[in-house]
């Protein structure tokens, strides 16, 4: 890895600042590797998780990353300008004074990626590392070892490695992976994990954007339509069986509206998976140790008093892994389900008596990844916006927020640190170059010794409220 990042280093400094022409056709190579693999991708994924939807995997870690990869190739050479920006004071630009800032390549920018979206959580971070003309390592998951073999042999496939490079391996790989002197580190996971991936940055003062997760909550409004709702809960508490950064952690429900919201969302499990045994579009929980870590947060909650009421059929007995959507009533923040993050088709329940409390209750809490809104009040929209701090929202849906090209992604506090997507994702991976250039005139000279009265006269000038 040190010789890999040295190589890679050394390309970037001989090569100097890539046009964007070079960063264009990275791009490209980028997007034709997923367009040229996807079948692949799918089937790997499947493997890695015992059973993953097709479509599942077509829409999330492929077209969702070509959809980055394509946007940055069709903007990057206005987001490449030069940010022309006014002189202070202002008449020095009569005299022929200049400022400006070009938004340079860092170099090489390592990527830790997670297990849950493998390929995505690559691939659309490489849309601002590119766009950017920077060079990239990668560490993907161990726990993902099909996928990342194939990621691997696509990258070397698409890309010099002196331009792009895998490196796989175990948690020592990642270890040491995170303690490289890269020019900037991305890292996608947990964060109890990120705290160790910035202490070991932090040795090489390499500058981090840590993407982590959290309690992302849902606020059900008394005017939202029930129904709605819980169609659209489920997509992103379903969506890879829940096992996802963004997905709706836990659910506030107006008080007297909780049973009902609960019959709803087991109508709408009904419609989107009729059966959960054999299901194509139902996704397998990644390993045994995280399908017990789940079944033990239900067992505990059920021992401390919860409801655990199972969103499915009684007779349908999901197979492969599957583990059905399930809701917890009665949950307390003494039991797991709503200290840790879920990452998994449980979806507790918390009654709220006004707004505000549901307002109150999220805000006692690590500021989240993500925030989910369900009512039509602009009012109330605005009240949680103004009351709430979290990594992004989005209103009457899931998730969708975090498909937007032209919006940040990222979180704040323990949900992460800095964003990416769009033109956030190309100045996240420059470097903001700031440069002054001078007049002909010696317009200066008042600011050397040996000072005099034209000196006194600009302080004097300066120094009034």
């Amino acid at each position: 890895m040190d010789l890999l990042l040295a190589r890679q280093r050394a390309a970037h400094q001989r090569d100097g600042t890539p046009p964007a022409a070079l960063r264009i056709d990275r791009l490209d190579r980028a997007i034709g590797a997923l367009v040229d693999h996807a079948d692949d991708i799918a089937d790997a994924l499947s493997a890695d998780f015992g059973h993953r939807s097709r479509q599942g995997s077509l829409v999330s870690d492929i077209v969702a990353s070509i959809e980055p990869l394509k946007h940055a190739k069709q903007h990057v050479r206005r987001w490449m300008r030069r940010d022309h920006r006014g002189v202070s004071p202002a008449p020095l630009a009569l005299l022929g004074a200049r400022a400006w800032v070009d938004y340079q390549p860092k170099g090489v920018v390592g990527v830790i990626a997670p297990w849950n979206f493998p390929f995505n959580l690559t691939f659309a971070p490489l849309a601002g590392i590119l766009a950017a003309g920077n060079r990239a390592m990668i560490k993907p998951s161990e726990f993902t070892p099909c996928s990342s073999a194939l990621m691997q042999a696509m990258i070397a496939e698409a890309f010099d490695e002196t331009e792009v490079a895998v490196v796989t391996g175990d948690q020592t790989v990642a270890e040491t992976f995170s303690a490289l002197p890269f020019d900037h580190l991305l890292f996608t996971g947990a964060t109890s994990v990120a705290k160790h991936v910035m202490r070991a940055a932090a040795e090489h003062l390499v500058p981090v954007t840590l993407e982590l997760g959290g309690k992302s909550p849902a606020i059900i409004g008394r005017d939202a339509d029930l129904d709605l709702a819980a169609r659209r809960l489920l997509f992103g508490k379903t969506l890879n069986a829940g096992q996802i950064c963004v997905a709706p952690d836990y659910a506030l429900v107006p008080e007297g509206s909780v049973d009902a919201f609960v019959d709803a969302l087991a109508r709408n499990v009904g419609i989107m998976f009729p059966t959960l045994r054999g299901n194509p579009d139902y996704t397998s929980i990644i390993n045994d140790r995280h399908r017990a870590r789940l079944e033990g947060y239900l067992q505990e909650a059920r021992a401390k008093g919860a409801t655990v009421r199972p969103l499915h059929r009684a007779d349908d007995v999901p197979d492969g892994g599957r583990m059905p959507p399930t809701a917890v009533l009665h949950a307390t923040d003494d039991m797991a389900v709503l200290r840790e993050e879920i990452f998994g088709p449980i979806l507790p329940i918390v009654p709220y008596g006004r707004l505000d409390d549901a307002i109150a209750y999220v805000n006692r809490h690590a500021r989240p990844l993500s925030l989910y809104y369900f009512g039509n009040g602009r009012a109330d929209q605005e009240h949680v916006l103004a009351t709430i701090v979290a990594g992004g929202v989005t209103i009457n849906d899931t998730v969708v927020h975090l498909t937007q090209d032209n919006l940040p992604f990222g979180g704040i506090g323990p949900s992460g640190m800095g964003a990416y997507h769009g033109v956030e994702g190309f100045r996240t991976f420059s470097h903001a170059r700031a440069v002054y250039r001078q007049s002909r005139f010696d317009i200066t000279a008042m600011l050397r010794p040996p000072y005099g009265k034209a000196i006194e006269r600009v302080l004097a000038f300066k120094l009034k409220r």
